[in-house]
């Protein structure tokens, strides 16, 4: 059975590891402390069981923080990217709870600033909802992040004033997704039975 005879600090956060007296591998600082490597260990097979969880679950961490260094991601999107990296559920599962746990990976805050971000740029509820729910947060969460927004009433408002009323404005209100109440309060009651 194999005895790790040395560990050397490398860099970048890296350990070298050697194996009766010949490198092995490097491995992640991280890894190595939680695998619980230390010199005269014998890599039995729990050991090496454990330091292959541990190699599977800083994959999914490294591959999880990847995909969020650019954009906030909901947790069923991030699930979705790390299926797609071939990570397995286990270490998809941990990894994502770590996040969670880290304030990393919130769907409350997500669903509010993607909600936010879809209104600045002119559109109406029935839309935001649409991506919201597409992007797998709960709909309680949609239902929140609809409620913290401006009132579709006036987002729609301001949207005619830039525009001008009219038939291209409301079909173009109704292609955002905005509501047939919004749309009829803000252009008029009359303009609605128009032909």
């Amino acid at each position: 059975m194999p005895t790790i005879t040395a560990l050397r600090e490398r860099r970048r956060g890296r350990v070298a590891v050697e194996l009766d007296g010949a490198p092995w591998r490097e491995l992640p600082v991280g890894v190595v402390a939680r695998a619980g490597l230390a010199q005269g260990r014998a890599l039995d097979r729990p050991a090496l069981r454990l330091l292959r969880r541990e190699l599977r679950r800083e994959e999914a961490l490294a591959v999880a923080t990847r995909a969020l260094r650019s954009r906030d991601l909901s947790q069923r999107r991030l699930a979705e990217r790390l299926e797609r990296a071939s990570v397995s559920p286990a270490a998809a599962a941990a990894s994502l709870a770590a996040l969670s746990g880290a304030g990393l990976v919130d769907d409350r805050r997500f669903a509010a600033n993607r909600a936010g971000s879809l209104a600045d740029r002119g559109y109406g509820d029935a839309a935001i909802r649409h991506d919201l729910e597409g992007q797998g947060v709960a709909p309680e969460l949609v239902a929140a992040a609809l409620q913290a927004l401006e009132a579709e009433l006036v987002r729609a408002q301001r949207l005619i004033e830039a525009r001008g009323p009219g038939a291209r404005t409301a079909r173009y209100l109704t292609s955002k997704g905005f509501g047939e109440d919004a749309l009829e309060a803000a252009l008029g009651a009359g303009f609605a039975n128009d032909p």
